[in-house]
């Protein structure tokens, strides 16, 4: 079963930009910058999005995460990658895991529906189901996506070679 709106909500079109396109320009001394205000780097935005994609892959595949005492647990503890393999290694895990996700939401009605065990009470009212999981993390990403994007634009970098909407 092939669900269009999970592909566009996963890998973007039209205004919603696609993440993959968007981390595949992003040179890496730009990684590490942030701004005034705002406490997070791309580097710690898509270490942040990783985390929590794999913790929700885990989950659904039945095993049993920890989940995290504190929010910032789920970012990694330095500003930028220590080189350009490192930030590779991140978008290599990034790309990934959207693969698995767009399989996962191409799998049938049994699957999707297939309940998942909670991990933490937060977590209570909105994963009780493999969809519902799916779902909460493709808004989790947009929404980080999103401060990527704005990010690049205050660097001077959005939108990126393979296009995205500038307005």
């Amino acid at each position: 079963m092939k669900n269009a709106n999970y592909q566009r909500l996963l890998r973007g079109k039209g205004a919603h930009a696609d993440p993959v396109a968007s981390l595949a320009s992003v040179p890496f001394d730009v990684t590490g910058k942030t701004l005034e205000g705002y406490p997070h780097s791309i580097w710690q935005i898509v270490g942040h999005m990783n985390y929590w994609m794999e913790y929700e892959l885990q989950r659904i595949g039945g095993k049993r995460p920890k989940y995290p005492e504190h929010a910032i647990e789920g970012f990694p503890s330095t500003l930028a990658p220590a080189n350009e393999e490192e930030w590779a290694k991140a978008r290599e895990g990034f790309t990934d895991r959207i693969i698995r996700l767009a399989e996962l939401s191409e799998a049938g009605h049994e699957i999707l529906n297939a309940p998942v065990d909670v991990m933490d009470v937060s977590e209570e009212s909105r994963s009780s189901s493999a969809e519902e999981v799916l779902w909460q993390i493709m808004v989790h990403n947009s929404y980080h996506v999103g401060q990527i994007a704005l990010l690049m634009r205050c660097f001077g970098l959005w939108p990126p070679p393979s296009g995205a909407d500038t307005w």
